[in-house]
């Protein structure tokens, strides 16, 4: 699974997607697994949309490897390949790892300046990982 755009002016998935890939993703994630009618019913609660800009999309995510396809008799059944919890793990690592082998400490200078506001939570969290990357280190 790879995502190749990561669009910094946006919020959310919208980062990693597009609108209506964020929002085919969202309704799958919070679901179970969907059939194109099904998601194209949901995504209508909101705007009325075509089945065939449904189903071109939710084809491209399996393309992308984001989705899975399988057959129930004649009806496509999609569902997400990773949580919506692994899938931004994954690709929130990926982002920083290629940062950090693009840019280096200054990266690493960047994030530590923006820690400014947050909670002590998450700085005891970054001490401990540093201290165990010490250790390992040893």
């Amino acid at each position: 699974m790879s995502i190749n755009n990561f669009r910094f002016d946006q919020e959310g998935l919208n980062r990693f997607f597009g609108p209506l890939e964020a929002k085919i993703m969202n309704i799958l994630w919070n679901g179970h697994e969907m059939s194109i009618k099904e998601v194209q019913l949901e995504l209508e609660k909101e705007k009325p949309i075509n089945f065939n800009t449904v189903m071109t999309v939710m084809n491209r995510l399996v393309d992308k490897n984001i989705l899975t396809k399988r057959l129930a008799g004649r009806t496509s059944i999609f569902k997400p390949v990773k949580s919506k919890a692994d899938f931004i793990h994954h690709q929130s690592k990926k982002l920083t790892e290629n940062l950090l082998d693009e840019f280096g400490g200054l990266v690493v200078n960047h994030m530590l300046d923006s820690l400014t506001d947050v909670d002590d939570s998450l700085l005891q969290k970054l001490e401990q990982k540093l201290e165990q990357l010490k250790k390992d280190r040893n």
